[in-house]
C-alpha cells in the first residue's frame, strides 16, 4: 500500500497533466508554491472525500481553479504575497490597530469609506474590517450575512470597480482590508439555491433538500435550535413541502460540503476576493460547516479539515492573505482553529466577555485565570482583542473554570445578563436582551459600549470604564479591534425599533449610524466623546511607541487584591506590567508584590516615574502600564 506522501506524488501527477490539457502554465513562482503546498491540500481534501470514487478528478478541478486565480492575481497582489512570505508575522507588530464598521451605516457606501481613510490614519487604523455589503435579499439579510453573490457589490453601496480601488487605496495608506468571507450559507436567492431548488442538475447536491421530516427529525434529536424566534430546529419548509437545512435564519440555507463541488466552488469565490485585493477573510461560523448524523453538528474534525484545506488553497494562489476565525463556542474550541496552517487570527470572545464581567463583580478572577491558561496561541498566530462586535455579548467562559473559582457558570451567567441589560440594582449598564429564551433562562445582551459601560445612564465612571475596557484589548497582544463610533462614546440607538426587518432583532441598537455629533465634539476634552476620543488616541499611539507590547506573549501577576487585575507582558528589552483596577474605589498593590522588580517603573500611560519599593495606590478605575 502507497504510504500518504506517495500517494500526493502520484496525485500530483495526474493534476499536472489535467494542467496540461487545460493549456494551463503554472512559472516558476507558482510551480514553487505548489510542490511546497501541494501535498497538505491533497491530505485534507483526500482526508474528506478520499471515499469517492470521483476523489481524484474532483481534486484537479480544484487545482485548475486554484491556477486560473493565480494566473489572474494582480502585480502588485503578487508582489504583496512575495513580502508577507518574507515577512509572514507582518500582522504581529504593536503598531496593528483594527476597525470595523458596516459601509453604509458608517460611511454611507464604498466611496464614503474612502474619504474618511485620512480619519482612519489619523486613528492609527492598519486593518479595516468592513461588515458585509455584497448583494443581499431586500429587507432582512441577518446585517448583510445572507449573502446573493460573493462577486456583486450591493448597488446602493457601489460596485465591485470601486472595492477594487478601494482596497488599494488603503494598502497604500497602510491598512489591510477585511472582508467577511460567509462560507457556512448562502441566502436563499444565491443562483445555487435557486438552481438547487428549481431542480438544476449543476446544483442538486449544494445544499441538504430532503423530502420529508425523517432525516430533518433524525438529524434534530442532537441539534440545537440557534435562533429560536426565528424558527424551531435546523431545517425550514419550502413552499413545495420539502425541507431545507438552515441553522441560522430561514432565508440562509447551509451549504452542504459532503459535495466536494462545493468546496472548489466557494474556494473559487474566496481566489476572487482575494484577487480583488482583500488581506483578512473572516471566516464566518466555522463551527457549523460540516454535517454529520448524531452529532451536534458543531465543531466537528472535518470542518476543521476543510479550513485547512481552504488555507493550502490560498498558500498557493494568494499567500498574502490571511484567515481570522469566528468561533463563538467553549474556550477549549475556539483555540482549536487557531493555526498558521487553519485560522492565522482569531476572534477572542473569552477576553471580550470576561472583561465586561470584570466590570460588573469588580473582581479580576475570572479574567486573570483566562489570561494565564487560555491566553497563548502558536508561533504565527495572534488573537483579535475586541471590546465589542456587531454581535451580541454571550458569556462564553468555561463552567469548569468558573467552579474552580466557586462560581455557579449558569447562575453567573444569568446575572450578567439582568445587570448588563440594566434589571440588577445599582447597574451602570443600559443593554438589551438578545434571542431571550424564557423555557430555558439563555439570553445574550446588545449594546453599544459607551451604554454598556455607563455612559448612557449618565455615571461618572462611564467614560473611564470605556477607557479601561480598551486598555486591556490594546496591551494584551494580538491585534485590538476597535467598533467605530464607539471611539467617540456612540449610545445605543433605539430608532431601530422603528424599522420592521430590524425591529426583531435588538442587535441594531449597537449598529447606529455615524454620530456625527459626537465626532464633531472629538477634540473638546471637557465632553464625553472628546474624553473617550483623545483617550483610546492616547493608547493607541503609547502601543506604537512600546515595542515590548508586540507579539502575544503574557504571563500572570498576582497583585494581592481581588479588585486589580496584573499580568505582564515580557520581552528580551524589560516587562511591561499592567495594573487594572476593577473597582469604584482607591486599591493598594502591596510593596511585596513587586519584591523581584527594579525599584522604580515608568508609566507609559501618565508618562511618569512610579517607586515599587512602597505600596502603589490606584485611583477608581484606574489603570497603568509599567515599564520596568
Amino acid at each position: 500500500m502507497l504510504s500518504l506522501a506517495q500517494q500526493a506524488v502520484a496525485a500530483r501527477s495526474h493534476v499536472d497533466r489535467r494542467l496540461a490539457a487545460e493549456g494551463l502554465e503554472v512559472d516558476e513562482v507558482l510551480a514553487a508554491r505548489l510542490d511546497r503546498h501541494f501535498g497538505r491540500l491533497f491530505e485534507h481534501f483526500t482526508d474528506v472525500y478520499g471515499e469517492r470514487a470521483d476523489c481524484l478528478e474532483q481534486l484537479a478541478a480544484l487545482v485548475v481553479a486554484v491556477v486560473r486565480a493565480a494566473a489572474e492575481r494582480p502585480d502588485d497582489l503578487r508582489a504583496l504575497d512575495a513580502a508577507r512570505e518574507a515577512d509572514p508575522d507582518w500582522f504581529q507588530g504593536n503598531g496593528m490597530l483594527g476597525g470595523v464598521c458596516y459601509v453604509d451605516r458608517w460611511a454611507g457606501d464604498l466611496g464614503g469609506v474612502r474619504a474618511r481613510i485620512p480619519y482612519f490614519r489619523e486613528l492609527g487604523l492598519t486593518y479595516l474590517h468592513l461588515m458585509p455589503f455584497f448583494r443581499a435579499p431586500e429587507g432582512d439579510s441577518d446585517g448583510g450575512y445572507a449573502v446573493s453573490s460573493y462577486r456583486d457589490v450591493d448597488p446602493a453601496l457601489g460596485d465591485m470597480a470601486q472595492l477594487r480601488s478601494l482596497a488599494a487605496d488603503l494598502r497604500a495608506a497602510g491598512i489591510s482590508l477585511v472582508v467577511d468571507f460567509v462560507f457556512n450559507h448562502t441566502s436563499d436567492e444565491h443562483a445555487w439555491a435557486v438552481g438547487a431548488v428549481g431542480g438544476d442538475p449543476a446544483y442538486a447536491d449544494f445544499y441538504r433538500i430532503y423530502p420529508d421530516r425523517t432525516m430533518p427529525d433524525r438529524f434534530e434529536g442532537t441539534t440545537r435550535e440557534v435562533f429560536p424566534d426565528d424558527h424551531r430546529g435546523s431545517f425550514v419548509q419550502l413552499p413545495d413541502g420539502r425541507w431545507i437545512w438552515s441553522t441560522f435564519y430561514r432565508f440562509q440555507w447551509d451549504l452542504n460540503y459532503a459535495n466536494p463541488a462545493v468546496f472548489t466552488a466557494m474556494a473559487g469565490e474566496l481566489l476572487f476576493l482575494a484577487n480583488v485585493g482583500v488581506d483578512v477573510l473572516r471566516m464566518d461560523a466555522v463551527a457549523f460547516i460540516w454535517k454529520e448524523l448524531g452529532t451536534t453538528c458543531e465543531n466537528l474534525p472535518q470542518a476543521h479539515v476543510l479550513i485547512k484545506a481552504f488555507n493550502a488553497v490560498c498558500r498557493i494562489a494568494a499567500p498574502a492573505v490571511l484567515f481570522k476565525s469566528e468561533a463563538i463556542v467553549h474556550p477549549d474550541q475556539v483555540a482549536e482553529y487557531i493555526s498558521p496552517d487553519e485560522c492565522q487570527l482569531s476572534y477572542n470572545p473569552l477576553q471580550m466577555a470576561l472583561t465586561w464581567e470584570a466590570l460588573a463583580t469588580r473582581e479580576a478572577a475570572l479574567l486573570a485565570q483566562a489570561l494565564e491558561r487560555r491566553h497563548a496561541t502558536p508561533p504565527g498566530t495572534a488573537w483579535v482583542n475586541y471590546v465589542r462586535s456587531h454581535d451580541d455579548i454571550g458569556w462564553t467562559f468555561a463552567d469548569e473554570d468558573a467552579a474552580e473559582l466557586g462560581i455557579d457558570g449558569f447562575g453567573h451567567r444569568r446575572f450578567l445578563n439582568a445587570f448588563y441589560a440594566g434589571r440588577f440594582e445599582g447597574s451602570f449598564a443600559r443593554g438589551v436582551p438578545f434571542q431571550e429564551n424564557p423555557r430555558t433562562g439563555d439570553a445574550r445582551v446588545s449594546g453599544t459600549t459607551a451604554s454598556l459601560a455607563g455612559v448612557e445612564a449618565g455615571d461618572r465612571f462611564g467614560v473611564q470604564r470605556v477607557l479601561l475596557a480598551h486598555s486591556i484589548a490594546f496591551s494584551t497582544g494580538g491585534v485590538p479591534l476597535l467598533y467605530l463610533g464607539d471611539e467617540v462614546g456612540q449610545l445605543n440607538d433605539y430608532g431601530h425599533l422603528a424599522v420592521p426587518e430590524h425591529a426583531g432583532d435588538s442587535r441594531w441598537v449597537h449598529r447606529p449610524t455615524h454620530p456625527a455629533a459626537r465626532y464633531a465634539e472629538r477634540y473638546d476634552p471637557a465632553g464625553d466623546a472628546g474624553a473617550i476620543h483623545l483617550g483610546i488616541r492616547h493608547l493607541s499611539r503609547v502601543r506604537r511607541q512600546t515595542p515590548q507590547l508586540a507579539g502575544g506573549a503574557l504571563v500572570g501577576f498576582q497583585p494581592h487584591d481581588p479588585h486589580v487585575l496584573g499580568y505582564q507582558r515580557p520581552s528580551a528589552d524589560g516587562a511591561v506590567l499592567v495594573l487594572v483596577n476593577l473597582s469604584e474605589e482607591e486599591r493598594t498593590v502591596p510593596a511585596e508584590a513587586f519584591a523581584s522588580m527594579p525599584a522604580v517603573a515608568h508609566d507609559l500611560i501618565a508618562d511618569v516615574d512610579v517607586e515599587l519599593w512602597a505600596d502603589l495606590s490606584l485611583r477608581p478605575l484606574q489603570f497603568v502600564w509599567l515599564q520596568l
